[in-house]
C-alpha cells in the first residue's frame, strides 16, 4: 500500500508490476500529459509530449522541466495500462487519448 504522498502506478510493458512514486508530481503531470495529448490519431510522440507539457508544469513542482521527460513517461505507462491512453502503431510511436 502506498503511503499518502505517494501513487501506485503500473506499467503496460510490465504487467502486475505496481511502483509508488510522488503524488504532487504525478498529478502535475498527468494533469499536463492529458491537456496536451489529443483525443485521436495521430497523437504525439514521446519527444512532442515532453516539449509541449514543460510550459503546463508548475515551476515549483518541476523548476526548468527538470525530470519532465521520465515523468511523461511515467504517465504515459501508467495511463496506457489503466486504459486511458492509446499506443498508435507508428514509427516513430504516438499515443493519443481512447
Amino acid at each position: 500500500m502506498a503511503k499518502p504522498d505517494k501513487i501506485t502506478v503500473e506499467n503496460i510493458n510490465v504487467p502486475g508490476q505496481q511502483t509508488h512514486v510522488d503524488t504532487k508530481k504525478y498529478r502535475s503531470m498527468e494533469t499536463a500529459f492529458l491537456r496536451v495529448l489529443p483525443k485521436e490519431s495521430p497523437g504525439l510522440t514521446q519527444k512532442e509530449i515532453v516539449e509541449q507539457v514543460k510550459p503546463h508544469l508548475s515551476e515549483d513542482v518541476f523548476p526548468r522541466g527538470a525530470t519532465a521527460g521520465w515523468w511523461a513517461k511515467t504517465v504515459q505507462l501508467d495511463l496506457e495500462a489503466k486504459g486511458q491512453v492509446v499506443r498508435e502503431l507508428t514509427k516513430p510511436l504516438r499515443w493519443h487519448k481512447v
